[in-house]
């Protein structure tokens, strides 16, 4: 079975950081079935949007509007998601959600779908003051 469980939300001011946390069970990978994983998050009024994924060879994809901010990674021993985010704007205000697909990697055309993720967590709510 499956589960994602983020943490790590909260409110910071404009310029400061946090690192928000995905606990995995379920998807560890082998050698007949490997998973790649990522980070999507859905402001106010907003759709849904990719904001960092890894594959399951560590290749990583960003969003541009992050790209330089962002950096997402796998911790202990590959249970842990990780995003960790410096220089945050209000526009980073949003529901952050972890996210998890059976795939190796990942295309430059069809990672930033949030259809084509098959697991889902609940979502980390991350506010960014003025």
């Amino acid at each position: 079975q499956v589960q994602l469980v983020e943490s790590g939300g909260g409110s910071v001011h404009d310029g400061g950081s946090l690192t928000l946390s995905c606990a995995t069970s379920g998807i560890r990978g082998t050698k007949d079935r490997l998973y790649s994983m990522g980070w999507f998050r859905q402001g106010p009024g907003k759709e849904r949007e990719a904001v960092a994924t890894i594959d399951s060879y560590g290749g990583t994809k960003y969003a541009d509007s992050v790209n330089g901010r962002f950096s997402v990674s796998k911790d202990n021993a590959e249970n842990t998601l990780l995003l960790r985010m410096t220089q945050l704007k209000p526009d980073d205000t949003a529901m952050y959600y972890c996210a998890a697909v059976q795939a190796a990697w990942l295309s430059a055309d069809h990672w930033t779908d949030h259809r084509r993720w098959h697991y889902w967590g609940q979502g980390t709510q991350v506010t960014v003051s003025s």
